[in-house]
């Protein structure tokens, strides 16, 4: 027997082991973002706050996750993947417990931010340990295992905490982290290989200040800008202009010091550029989706919040049906035109959504959502497969990591442009602050828009894009 066919086998097979590992952290990060939605009443009830208060607990998560992603890639490069990738996971699951012992509201967003520390960590350093460890053949059927458990997360995340609200106390939300959490520590100790560079770079410490500044400038501003409060639009107006000029200043510094926290030269790269900037645009358009929809069913259409959430879920059952099939399609038709294709799929997907009103059968709703689940699934699988297939092995790390926080932005791009976008059309129809059909439909078109150009993007690169990683 070839002793290269045997060895690829196993690399093979080591690879996929990592993916689903990775795959695992993935989905703890991203449920651990909205599975406290449903629990929120409870948990004000427990701290005696006012339950609108509990939303910080949401927000410092993912503004911790925003800022110290740039911090992956340096921190794999410095400490070996194994050390920061286990490490992370630690970190996340002894969070977890604090946030379950949490006395009162300072505890408890202290505890959260740590899990969002964490959460920075885990997901950029395991994909870049599958990215180092992958054959390019092999590419797209690795980032398909990853992608499928983060996409379900933020659709199972309410249903999974109001079950355990509703049964259970809010506590168990995060004791479910402990034996996923001590499980996937031990598997990395095993699995992931403590690669590291020979000269790991210096910390840039002036870019992790502009880069984090600039993260939470843009998020924060963002979630002020989709309140319907005066005071807080100017406030977001503001912190959004803080976070461009900031912006600047940190692709300035990066371009001009030796070693910087977040180099950019992987977005040079046509196919990764494409990944980043019309992808982030497709993540806003396909995250505000799950996020309107509930509000739709419930005060457009009156359904309770069970059968709003079970209706939402069909996207879920949609991403899953899909990703048996993800690589075959993309072998068979190209990326290219897969991501635009499929694209134009997920926008029509959308436009459906204008013909729902309160007397529209549940099947048709159903059916639409489901084949936007069947379009998003393919195409966040497609983003991550074009986005990595032309980055070479040293350049992996900035890759993983510049990849990361864009993702992060489009979600949180996602939460911000579909609260405005419904803002916006109460007042252009004055609506006051009574929430109508028409308003959801108006904001309906508004994702659409974005989702079509999301794929200018896709059209200009080359027909043969991908090649090398669809290769059988």
């Amino acid at each position: 027997m070839d002793t290269r066919s045997v060895d690829s086998t196993a690399g093979a097979r080591r690879a996929t082991w990592i993916a689903l590992l990775v795959a695992v952290t993935f989905f703890m990060e991203n449920l651990d973002a909205t599975v406290i939605a449903t629990a929120l009443p409870q948990m004000a009830k427990d701290f005696g706050e006012a339950a609108v208060s509990l939303n910080v607990g949401i927000s410092a998560y993912l503004l911790a996750v925003a800022i110290f992603i740039p911090l992956s890639g340096w921190l794999a490069d410095r400490l070996g993947a194994r050390g920061v990738f286990a490490g992370a996971i630690t970190l996340f699951t002894l969070a977890s417990i604090l946030c379950a012992a949490a006395p009162n509201l300072e505890w408890f967003v202290a505890a959260r931010v740590l899990q969002g520390i964490a959460g920075a960590l885990m997901v950029p350093v395991g994909r870049l340990v599958v990215l180092r460890v992958t054959e390019k053949k092999d590419l797209v059927r690795m980032m398909a295992i990853i992608i499928w458990p983060g996409l379900a997360a933020p659709m199972l995340g309410p249903p999974i905490g109001g079950f355990i609200v509703t049964h259970f106390t809010w506590p168990w939300i995060f004791y479910l982290n402990i034996p996923l959490g001590i499980i996937a520590c031990l598997v990395a100790l095993r699995l992931i290989p403590n690669s590291r560079p020979a000269e790991p770079r210096p910390f840039d410490g002036l870019g992790f200040v502009l880069l984090a500044s600039a993260c939470a400038a843009w998020f924060l501003g963002l979630e002020s800008l989709g309140s319907s409060n005066s005071g807080q639009l100017q406030r977001g107006a503001l912190l959004v202009l803080a976070g461009a000029v900031l912006t600047f200043a940190s692709i300035r510094h990066c371009r001009r010091h030796p070693t910087p926290l977040l180099p950019l030269g992987a977005a040079a790269i046509a196919s990764f550029r494409a990944s980043i900037v019309g992808g982030t645009l497709f993540r806003l358009s396909i995250t505000a989706l799950p996020l309107l929809l509930p509000l739709l069913l419930q005060v457009g259409f009156g359904m309770s919040p069970v059968d709003a959430g079970m209706l939402v879920l069909a996207i879920f059952v949609g991403d899953l049906s899909m990703k048996p099939f993800t690589t075959r399609l993309m072998r068979r038709f190209g990326l290219r035109r897969v991501l635009v294709v499929n694209g134009l799929v997920g926008v029509a997907s959308i436009l459906c959504c204008l013909t729902f009103q309160a007397n529209t059968p549940w099947y048709w709703m159903a059916f639409v959502l489901f084949v936007s689940g069947l379009s998003r699934s393919m195409q966040f699988t497609s983003y991550n497969a074009v986005g990595f297939c032309e980055i070479p092995q040293e350049r992996m790390s900035q890759a993983s990591t510049l990849f990361s926080l864009f993702f992060q932005l489009g979600m949180a791009l996602g939460v911000a442009v579909s609260a405005l976008l419904l803002q916006l059309a109460m007042k252009v129809q004055g609506h006051g602050d009574a929430l109508q059909v028409s308003d959801f439909h108006w904001a309906f078109v508004g994702i659409a828009v974005i989702g079509l150009l999301a794929l200018i993007d896709a059209a200009k690169l080359p027909r043969e894009v991908g090649a090398q990683v669809l290769a059988r």
